[in-house]
């Protein structure tokens, strides 16, 4: 009977952590109506060279049947290789595993296969991740148990991660403005510290840990985080921001950010350490009202209106009264700084807050009419009605005209304010490009299964949200490229990768990779996405 070279079947010893190779031979059993099989252990898979060593008293014998048992401990492989190979390309075109290399030698590899299974596999849990490995190609080529995994994050330091940050940051501080923004994340676990009760975007009504995160605003990647806890407020994140930068060796940053961030404890805080910035404020602050009273009759001019975005622009140049105080010397340094109000009217939305204010005032006078107060509307009802009550009238409500039409003078408005000359419409386009940022790692947070904090332990949440922030620089190349080249038209995300997870590599320890069939769309997509074809490989 010619020789048939068997199936393998993999077995690791979970107290060794050696892998077994066992060629499988199966059989039917006609008496039963069922298939079989026997297994046969040849060797002891070496994971560097994906070679088969033999077991004691497994040596190949002399003669006819050495060349089988040769061929026999040949290692063979069919896997999915399409998506893990873009990720590999990714990760060597941005410097992610170079730079993971360099932190983590040792786990590097492990992370890498972590990453690339949160991205493919669209929020499916780590438990599934041994069969995902099975039939891909990945990094680190071997299952990661659930308590491997576990031992994975928790042994991920803040050091390394911290060096991980600076050797990314160093690869785009030159060329851009950095968004600085925060996410918050849901938790079920009561045991972690910082899980607490606060605003949420999501309005989910479990208790929740924060994300500061730090990305490019023309590259869309992030390169820094922090974990807070969950009802700290924006604003009294900026300084410690600042600070982690300084340490991280990145002095001369450019900053955007909305204006939740702004203080004037923050804006001082900027100009002391010399940083530029770009931040959205109230109109309701005095000094901002000061400016936009000044060009209020003249902001509608046609000269102001900017066609491409539907609204009139204008900035002014005015002075800062900066301060810092000093509790060495008991003092307090008052200077002044030059900043630009950038302002803008918009029609449209003048229109809309002004019909929600009069449906709302109508509301208000209704329930003063009704009998219905509402305790939380009473600041209101002071405000914008004379209330009087008499036996025989009842209740009379009289509108307090001067109040409305002052609330209803700064409609349509919204300001930034920046310490760097630039135009109006430079600095809003720098601005919405944070807003599109936002709106898309919202998205990708949903794919990484980021909304939802499952794990119990600090030290193994650290380690997780730092595997997930990996995956995301990956995810947010990838929605980058996608929108540049408007691919969104055609494909969602999980379309494109999809369609490159189908091909195949074949894979023998005595042979060159071969890469399975490419189709002319799938070509086209590495190519779309900035990534030399997987067909460059053959």
């Amino acid at each position: 009977m010619p020789y048939k070279a068997p199936s393998y079947v993999y077995q690791t010893n979970k107290k060794t952590g050696v892998k077994y190779v066992y060629e499988n031979y199966p059989y039917w059993v006609t008496e039963i109506g069922q298939s079989r099989s026997k297994r046969k252990c040849i060797g002891i898979l070496d994971e560097e060279t994906g070679e088969i060593v033999p077991t004691r008293g497994r040596k190949p014998k002399q003669g006819k049947s050495a060349s089988s048992s040769t061929e026999a401990s040949t290692l063979s492989n069919r896997l999915f290789y399409g998506a893990t190979y873009l990720l590999d390309a990714i990760g060597n075109k941005l410097g992610i595993i170079g730079d993971l290399k360099a932190c983590f030698p040792d786990t590097y590899k492990q992370i890498l296969s972590i990453a690339y299974y949160l991205i493919l596999e669209d929020s499916s849990p780590l438990y599934r991740f041994e069969k995902w490995a099975s039939i891909h190609k990945h990094p680190y080529g071997r299952d990661i148990s659930s308590q491997r995994s576990s031992e994975l994050f928790a042994s991920i330091s803040e050091s390394a991660k911290d060096r991980f940050s600076m050797l990314q940051g160093k690869r785009r501080v030159e060329k851009e403005f950095w968004v600085y923004d925060t996410t918050t994340i849901s938790s079920y676990s009561k045991a972690l510290r910082q899980v607490q009760y606060g605003h949420n975007k999501e309005y989910d009504p479990l208790p929740q840990l924060k994300l500061a995160l730090v990305y490019g605003e023309q590259s869309g990647l992030p390169f820094y985080y922090r974990k807070l806890a969950g009802n700290i407020p924006d604003t009294k994140t900026v300084r410690r921001l600042l600070d982690d930068l300084l340490s991280l060796g990145f002095d001369k940053v450019k900053l955007v950010m909305d204006r939740g961030f702004y203080s004037e404890d923050n804006i001082n805080g900027l100009y002391r350490e010399h940083l530029k910035f770009l931040v959205s404020a109230k109109t309701s602050l005095s000094f901002v009202r000061k400016e936009i009273d000044a060009v209020y009759d003249n902001i509608r001019m046609f000269a102001n209106y900017d066609q491409d975005h539907g609204l009139y622009a204008y900035t002014a140049t005015t002075e800062w009264n900066y301060a810092q105080a000093r509790p060495y010397k008991g003092d307090v340094i008052k200077d002044k700084r030059r900043i630009y109000v950038h302002m803008y009217f918009n029609i449209s939305k003048a229109a809309e807050d002004e019909r929600n204010f009069t449906s709302n005032l109508a509301a208000l006078r209704e329930e003063l009419l009704t009998g219905k107060r509402m305790e939380e509307h009473e600041k209101q009802y002071a405000k914008y009605f004379d209330i009087k009550a008499t036996p025989k009238r009842g209740i009379q409500v009289t509108t307090k005209e001067d109040a409305i039409k002052e609330a209803k003078r700064y409609y349509g408005y919204f300001t930034l304010l920046s310490n760097e000359t630039m135009s109006a419409i430079d600095a809003l386009e720098l601005y919405r490009a944070k807003d599109i940022i936002e709106k898309a790692f919202g998205n990708l947070k949903e794919r990484l299964d980021m909304r939802r904090a499952l794990v119990s332990s600090e030290k193994s949440l650290d380690g997780k949200l730092f595997v997930e922030f990996v995956a995301l620089i990956f995810l947010s190349y990838i929605h980058k490229q996608m929108q540049s080249k408007k691919m969104y038209k055609s494909y969602t995300m999980q379309e494109v990768l999809d369609k490159l997870d189908v091909i195949e590599c074949f894979e023998r320890s005595d042979h060159k990779l071969r890469i399975g069939e490419i189709l002319e769309k799938q070509n086209q997509i590495y190519i779309d996405l900035a990534i030399d074809p997987i067909s460059s490989l053959q």
